[in-house]
């Protein structure tokens, strides 16, 4: 009971000290939560640099590394951290923890590249790390994990990776991979090998190579553009030559290889950048690696969807090595995500656009759970200037079967359509998670879907936009970027013919006379709406005389020359004339039109008009009555002309027109009616004219 009564009273007290405490002491109180809850606000720093930690054993090195923490993005999946080690001896690894054995004891500069995903910060910044393996050998040979497993997966001589998609203001490496192939059955070989960027797809330039790291005795060279390297092959008409040794020993003839040079020349020209160097003693079967540091330019930034190619090229000395070629595509990315959508070439000429024109899409996801899916599901919205029926798979990862010709729960990819969508469903698949135990290879844990599809008709000339949503097993959905479909601004020109006539006449002899108009004009492409639009055409007035005044003779008496003998005449008037002659530039340097659809379209601008030849005769015309020698009355006109007197680049005046176009205002024939009003006179006029753009 005394218990009871004491924790009541107990109660009682700290709810009569809740309500009577001074406001200052709840204030004293409550002040070091505030300011606890303020530090713990604080953002870590995005500026420091990866720590690369690492221990020796048996010969053996283990990195690891301190990487600041993540900064989840809200609403995106859980982030994570990819790495790129290049141990300083020309190899390399992709995994989190990798083990790498040295050939000897000297000091190498190890480098970590780590790529955040899903994360609202930088990327740690890269600082290389000395380092000295230390004279504890292994007795026996240590196991070597360096580069990825199968870097060479599309099988050829070249290989190209990269540690992740271009961002506007990060650094970028690409691993540059070459071999001497077992099948080329050379013991050594020497050649060339180029890389080759900023393609000229774009008008600026979108990297700069900033350092190659090489370790193999790769020796700077230089490949001049457009073809100079000449490729090489056997000859299959001409396979022997006898030599001087007798005809039991023979050797192949070599001769010039037309195919492969061509492919030089087309790969060469299409870039605006090349790097070359040249290896010898590559043994059968040896790989060797190059790293290549590269830094995206300020312009990257305005075309962040874009995709970009980086081509590399290996040009054997030997000619039973083949020349070959590996392109690599990018997208240029606002943020390091492994789930993300592109458009192939989505910067497009719109006067090739139409029906038959197909557009190539590539979503590309990745597992980066801890454990495998078995079910994905890319839902990918279609935009709706696209035909949802022309789809065609082309490739994917993996590579199934359709689903409607599999046999039960055989792994197959199915597609599913909906009003505005289209899904690529992979069944029955095994895709394992970027953080699932024993999983060390990162392209295991990705795959992809390309697919070609056209338009439903010739589009407007607007930009259109497609996403896609992926779905591991019943997980929530990951939403990839917007793959934005543009067109280049592509220039129209176009011819113009018209026939002025005056509203008022001026006070200059060849106003109020009609005109004839021929020039050419040029403006964007097939404009949708607002664009602008320069033109540039003579106008001539045909030649004509001019009665300037009259004035009359009163029947007085004057001395007339006739046939070179002077007489008497009547003066009944004398008339000045004055014959001109007039050819008239016109330039709009400034014009903005309005398409309001395919068929009307209006406009507004300034004209600027001055005379570069101008002409004028004046001539005097008299009518006289005479007597002739036969005593006859007759009337006789006399004509004298003068100087001619001629001007160029004069009469400057400046015009204020509006107009309206009927007809094929896009592309094609229209006519026109401009109004003109002329600010220095009353020559104010109305001209119609026919217009064809190209």
């Amino acid at each position: 009971m005394k218990k009871l009564l004491h924790a009541i009273l107990l109660f009682t007290v700290i709810i009569l000290l809740q309500i009577f405490a001074p406001a200052s002491l709840c204030a004293q109180v409550k002040q070091p939560q505030v300011a606890t809850t303020v530090q713990a606000a604080i953002v870590p720093s995005d500026t420091v640099p990866a720590i690369i930690n690492h221990k020796i054993e048996n010969g053996v090195v283990t990195f690891s590394s301190v990487l600041r923490p993540l900064r989840q993005i809200a609403g995106a999946p859980e982030p994570f951290y990819t790495y790129f080690w290049e141990f300083g001896d020309g190899q390399f690894s992709f995994e989190k923890e990798p083990q790498h054995s040295y050939p000897d004891t000297l000091k190498y500069d190890v480098r970590l590249f780590a790529t955040n995903s899903y994360d609202d910060g930088k990327r740690p910044p890269t600082r290389p790390k000395p380092l000295k393996p230390g004279s504890n050998r292994p007795v026996l040979a240590a196991v070597k994990t360096s580069a990825a497993p199968n870097f060479f997966k599309s099988g050829g001589a070249i290989e190209l990776k990269t540690n992740c998609m271009p961002k506007p203001g990060d650094d970028m490496m690409l691993v540059f991979g070459y071999r001497n192939k077992m099948e080329n059955g050379l013991a050594n070989l020497g050649g060339t090998v180029s890389i080759l960027f900023n393609d000229k797809e774009f008008n600026k330039d979108n990297f700069e190579l900033a350092e190659t790291r090489t370790y193999n005795q790769e020796k700077k060279t230089f490949l001049e553009k457009h073809g100079a390297v000449a490729a090489r092959k056997v000859s299959t008409e001409h396979p022997f030559y006898a030599s001087i040794n007798g005809p039991e020993y023979t050797r192949p003839a070599v001769v010039f290889d037309p195919e492969g040079t061509a492919l030089i020349r087309e790969k060469t020209a299409a870039y605006r950048k090349i790097e070359s160097w040249k290896f010898e003693n590559l043994k059968a079967g040896e790989e060797k690696f190059m790293f290549m540091q590269f830094k995206t330019t300020p312009e990257m930034i305005k075309d962040t969807n874009a995709v970009v190619k980086l081509t590399g090229m290996f040009i054997p000395d030997n000619p039973l090595a083949v020349t070959e070629f590996f392109t690599l595509e990018l997208q240029i990315v606002a943020s390091h995500d492994p789930n993300k959508m592109m458009l192939r070439n989505s910067r497009m000429n719109f006067r090739f656009t139409g029906k038959n024109k197909k557009l190539t899409y590539k979503v590309r996801f990745q597992n980066t759970g801890k454990g495998p899916a078995k079910q994905i599901d890319v839902g990918v919205a279609i935009a709706e200037v696209l035909n949802k029926g022309s789809v065609e798979i082309t490739d994917s990862k993996p590579k199934l079967v359709l689903c409607n010709t599999a046999y039960a729960n055989q792994s197959c990819l199915d597609t599913v359509g909906t009003a505005d969508s289209l899904h690529f469903i992979f069944r029955n698949i095994y895709l394992p998670g970027l953080q699932q135990k024993g999983v060390n290879d990162a392209d295991s844990t990705m795959g992809f879907i390309e697919y070609r599809i056209g338009f439903k008709e010739k589009p407007k000339k607007l930009p259109f936009k497609s996403g896609a949503a992926i779905v591991f097993d019943k997980n929530e959905p990951i939403y990839t970027n917007r793959a934005t479909g543009k067109y280049k601004m592509g220039l129209s020109p176009g011819i113009i013919a018209g026939y002025g006539f005056p509203f008022k006449n001026g006070n200059t002899p060849f106003s109020g006379q009609n005109n004839i108009t021929f020039g050419a004009s040029l403006a964007p492409y097939a404009p949708h709406r607002y664009y602008w639009q320069v033109e540039l055409y003579g106008s001539s007035y045909a030649e004509k005389e001019y009665l300037i005044k009259r004035t009359q003779g009163n029947d007085r008496l004057v001395p007339v020359i006739i046939d070179g003998k002077q007489q008497e005449g009547t003066l009944k008037y004398a008339d000045s004339m004055l014959r001109s002659k007039v050819i008239t530039i016109n330039i709009v340097p400034l014009q903005m039109r309005y398409n309001f659809n395919k068929y009307i379209g209006a406009g507004i601008g300034t004209l600027v008009s001055f005379n570069i030849d101008e002409q004028y005769t004046p001539s005097k015309t008299a009518l006289y009555t005479i007597v002739n020698a036969a005593g006859v009355r007759q009337e006789v006109t006399l004509k004298q002309a003068f100087n001619k007197v001629s001007n160029s680049f004069n009469d400057f005046q400046n015009t204020l027109f509006t107009d309206i176009q009927v007809g094929k205002v896009h592309v094609g024939p229209a006519i026109g009616f401009r109004y003109l009003h002329t600010f220095q006179g009353s020559d104010n006029r109305l001209i119609t004219y026919l217009t064809w753009k190209f």
